[in-house]
């Protein structure tokens, strides 16, 4: 019933990637840790070096400019997204403004459901160097990265007792 699941399918002029995951958590618990912009460093592989730029607090709401540094394949990059939806507990939207892709539009809802919070996420992108780059080095990447998030999140929003994270420290 709470089965995880991860596709990516051909979309609008790219792909789409769809997660869906339910945890054993409230919605506004869950929602609280996605709106923390640095806890995006927790749910993101080391493999990237990931590091959030702007510093805390991130006041997070429509037009919110957040910037990244991280690593592809060893090509040190900078990502720059926008905020453009807000609606606290049940959905954002981040776009890219600067960054390795073509598109990338993420939308992130959340649903109370069953004592706990499905967390869904849709990714609609495009990446330079179209079906062939996809195939070969950013499909397998962006998979990879969204199974590690999705076990990340399992962990830090264990069905026993207390969650195990941690929001990121002020100054950070």
């Amino acid at each position: 019933m709470h089965e995880p699941s991860l596709t990516i399918a051909p979309g609008n002029d790219g792909w789409r990637l769809s997660a869906r995951q339910w945890l054993p958590r409230p919605i506004d618990e869950v929602f609280a840790f996605f709106s923390d912009a640095h806890n995006l460093e927790t749910l993101t592989p080391s493999w990237l070096r990931f590091q959030v730029l702007t510093p805390q607090p991130i006041h997070m709401r429509a037009g919110t400019i957040i910037d990244y540094r991280l690593r592809v394949r060893g090509v040190p990059l900078r990502w720059q997204s926008e905020i453009t939806r807000w609606n606290p507990p049940h959905a954002f939207v981040d776009e890219m403004r600067r960054g390795p892709y073509r598109r990338w539009h993420h939308t992130h809802t959340f649903t109370a459901l069953h004592g706990g919070t499905l967390v869904e996420d849709h990714v609609d992108y495009a990446v330079p160097g179209g079906v062939i780059v996809h195939r070969l080095l950013v499909g397998p990447d962006v998979a990879r990265i969204f199974t590690f998030r999705r076990e990340r999140l399992a962990a830090l929003f264990a069905a026993a007792g207390r969650p195990n994270y941690t929001t990121a420290a002020p100054g950070r």
